[in-house]
């Protein structure tokens, strides 16, 4: 146990951690509640100075019983009586929050992806490293009680060798074209949960990626970028994954995962409201699968963050770390420069 947590664990010990939040957009909220359901507390969230409602941030922390709030996310980045912070900012200030807080000797939660670019998720990552702090990235899916069993299933040797997988992702509409712009793209806004969900459930590094795509959506294609994609990725030990992306899945939020094994397969459905099935003469029908990723997501959300909290506290291993994010962003690099290229790319040729 590192020094640093020792100290933690001497502060704590008479006393919750204290949670400090960058960023009170719809994440920063999110995890705003999934704290309230742990043994830490929220002592300080953030809103840019920028914003639209300048008591927003006012209006966001009395919400949440948070006692203080700042529009300046250094001040929540070096505070005193804060031992971790949750960056949920705009992607382009994750990693320079990262390194604020590391100097600061903040333990770190952030939210994916670190950054867009492999050089500047490294110099994030040797900060903490430097600093004698832990990060962590939020992959949340992760924690999702589903995917936990397939995982499970795999390490218990259920299914027998892995041989093939397929992850299914598909948002039921797209975000607005202002965040797409922004967002680095399909494969690394939303393809990198399932380049992340890949390596968790194999448990090894992918050799090789080839993607095939297209824009359904004119208004994204516009933008610049594809909402319907197909990736390809061989890893290491031979297993083949299939990924397959949309955003314009009209029935609603589908994430559904199969593996193949050499003694069977394991897979899940999605999750519905209810689990109700009517059967009639007619036709077998039930309710469409749950809508949005918060609803889909809230319990992953809270245990990632009893996750967290544990981390901070027991000096527990992160489950999720830089190295984790770093990881899944190379798989998404791979992947933009297949769909450029037409051919598949070998991921060791981008690492450096």
């Amino acid at each position: 146990m590192s020094s640093l947590l020792r100290t933690f664990g001497q502060r704590l010990s008479d006393r919750p951690l204290r949670v400090g939040i960058v960023g009170a957009g719809r994440i920063g909220q999110v995890h705003a509640q999934g704290v309230q359901r742990t043994s830490a507390v929220v002592h300080c969230i953030q809103l840019p100075a920028r914003d639209t409602d300048p008591d927003r941030a006012e209006k966001i922390a009395k919400t949440y019983g948070i006692p203080h709030w700042t529009n300046d996310a250094s001040e929540v980045l070096s505070h005193p009586e804060i031992d971790a912070v949750l960056i949920c900012s705009p992607t382009d200030k994750h990693a320079e929050q990262i390194i604020e807080a590391a100097k600061n000797k903040k333990h770190i939660f952030c939210e994916k992806p670190v950054d867009l670019e492999l050089e500047v998720v490294n110099k994030a990552i040797k900060a903490t490293e430097d600093a004698d702090v832990k990060l962590m990235v939020g992959f949340q899916r992760r924690f999702d009680a589903n995917f936990l069993r397939i995982k499970q299933a795999i390490d218990r040797d259920e299914i027998g060798k892995v041989n093939m997988l397929r992850i299914t992702s598909r948002d039921p509409g797209p975000p607005p074209v202002s965040y797409i712009k922004s967002s680095g793209g399909l494969f690394r806004d939303m393809t990198i949960h399932d380049f992340d969900m890949a390596r968790f459930l194999v448990g090894d590094e992918v050799d090789e990626v080839y993607a095939m795509a297209q824009s359904v959506n004119p208004d994204i294609a516009a933008a610049g970028d594809i909402d319907t994609a197909v990736v390809l990725l061989k890893f290491r030990n031979g297993v083949i994954c299939y990924i397959e992306n949309s955003r314009e899945a009209a029935y609603g939020y589908d994430q559904r995962v199969e593996v193949l094994g050499s003694k069977g397969s394991v897979a899940c459905d999605n999750n519905h409201a209810n689990q109700v099935v009517v059967s009639t003469g007619e036709n077998v029908r039930r309710d469409l699968p749950l809508h949005f990723f918060l609803e889909r997501y809230m319990d992953a959300y809270v245990a990632e963050m009893e996750a967290f909290i544990r981390v901070c506290t027991t000096g527990e291993s992160v489950p999720v770390g830089g190295d984790d994010g770093r990881e899944a962003l190379l798989l998404a690099l791979a992947a933009n420069k297949s769909l450029a290229e037409n051919r598949p790319v070998k991921v060791e040729d981008l690492r450096g």
